[in-house]
């Protein structure tokens, strides 16, 4: 799927302009306290962006050149990298991965594993992967589970909503925090 960056940060420009609140994936993931995080799918890098404004050591990567370019231009003081997150390969590790705004659904059906194993590999000890999609599609809360078990990572909370409404919500959506226990 080809996507324009630009095009997309629009959308979310006009939503903010109106007054919503774009920033509740940033909040969460603040809340964990983390120094460094890698945003993985991070599009235009509109969450990477708030969570380093924040003070953060951030890191954006996704697969997709468009919306990298318009990452690089809106926040040029932040690592931006275009990579196939399913080989992803950094040589570090960080605080927080985070895959927001349904990451594993835009994977190519069948590699799910192999994202969640790579973003795995970039999980610090006590370290955490974030990760938020709709539910009711191909790929299931059962085997992301999985996935994370597989990937040595442990469920510390599941929520409905990036605000931390309780789960199992009315919208369809999971948003978990899997942990990698400590030493």
């Amino acid at each position: 799927m080809a996507w324009d960056g630009d095009s997309y940060q629009a959308r979310f420009d006009e939503r903010a302009a109106s007054g919503a609140d774009v920033h509740g994936e940033a909040d969460l993931v603040a809340a964990l306290r983390p120094l460094s995080v890698i945003d993985v799918g991070c599009g235009t890098g509109r969450v990477a962006r708030e969570l380093g404004a924040r003070g953060v050591d951030v890191v954006g990567v996704d697969a997709d050149a468009s919306m990298i370019a318009t990452a690089r231009r809106l926040g040029p003081a932040l690592e931006w990298h275009v990579a196939d997150m399913c080989g992803l390969a950094l040589d570090r590790v960080f605080d927080v991965v985070l895959m927001a705004g349904n990451v594993p659904l835009f994977t190519a059906p069948g590699t799910e594993a192999a994202l969640v194993a790579a973003c795995a590999r970039h999980v610090a000890l006590g370290g955490s992967l974030v990760c938020g999609f709709q539910l009711g599609g191909a790929y299931d809360l059962a085997a992301y589970d999985e996935h994370c078990r597989l990937a040595d990572l442990e469920l510390s909370t599941r929520w409905s909503t990036w605000d931390r409404q309780p789960f199992p919500g009315n919208g369809g959506y999971a948003v978990s925090v899997h942990r990698r226990p400590p030493a």
